[in-house]
């Protein structure tokens, strides 16, 4: 029976793949000094995580704020142009609108 030199690395390698490797509880690294539902406190005694995601809620709301803008230009360019002619502007507009869309979408995942 002839083996190919892959079956035989399989042969060799898988006792070893199989073993987990194990640390003895002494080795592990714990951090009792650091507590994760702990928040850390601005210099002004704010939380810090609340100063964050008020000023990302802000940020949220301005570009908001400018997708509406683009939006109604587009509105009104449409409305300014003929039934059957779309404009490059208005196309460059709806990518535009496309473009911010995502980023804000984005951002609210994260």
């Amino acid at each position: 029976m002839s083996f190919s030199r892959r079956s035989a690395l399989c042969a060799v390698l898988a006792p070893v793949a199989y073993q987990l490797p194990q640390e003895p509880p002494e080795t592990r690294r714990t951090f009792p000094d650091h507590d994760p539902s702990e928040d850390s406190k601005l210099p002004n005694g704010k939380s810090q995580k609340d100063a964050i995601s008020k000023q990302a809620h802000e940020e949220a709301l301005k570009e908001a704020d400018s997708l509406v803008h683009l939006a109604e230009d587009l509105r009104d360019e449409l409305k300014r142009s003929g039934n059957f002619v779309v404009s490059v502007a208005s196309l460059r507009k709806t990518e535009e609108i496309e473009k911010l869309a995502r980023h804000i979408r984005g951002k609210l995942k994260a």
